[in-house]
């Protein structure tokens, strides 16, 4: 891990749960795509309201990255990299955007945790995300809907 601050966060994890010792290092990420979100989010998961995130499984594939994995832990930071919580993955599912619903909305813990502010944001930053490999959502793509507990 090269973040000093998830490092550390990390190891502070680990003192007190030693039967985590041998898991992989967890992943260091921020939500969003931008300092103001992504201050915003960490601050919602540090504090408990936000219990899920949602990637576009499109988005996942053009960067290569991997599908979550329950049971995998993950360090929170802000926009500029400091360790403000670690989560750890408790549910994923794959579901077509215009089946998310009212329930899974207010898991995120996000604006007024409700249906139609859940989906305002989110297809805007799909619609920022995928513009970057000439693509647009569409309410059929699938979203990985990633559900997670705070553990520090």
């Amino acid at each position: 891990m090269e973040n000093a601050s998830a490092r550390n966060m990390w190891g502070d994890y680990l003192d007190s749960h030693l039967e985590h010792a041998f898991n992989e290092s967890p992943k260091t990420l921020y939500f969003g795509d931008n300092e103001k979100d992504a201050d915003e989010l960490a601050a919602l998961a540090k504090n408990g309201s936000k219990k899920a995130t949602s990637h576009s499984l499109l988005g996942l594939q053009h960067r290569n990255e991997a599908l979550p994995k329950i049971g995998e832990f993950i360090v929170v930071t802000n926009w500029k990299g400091e360790a403000q919580c670690i989560v750890r993955t408790t549910a994923v599912t794959l579901k077509p955007y215009f089946s998310i619903d009212a329930s899974y909305a207010q898991l995120e813990g996000e604006g007024d945790k409700s249906l139609d502010y859940w989906k305002k944001v989110h297809w805007d930053y799909y619609t920022r995300e995928l513009s970057a490999f000439d693509r647009e959502p569409k309410e059929s793509m699938i979203i990985v809907c990633q559900e997670f507990e705070k553990v520090f």
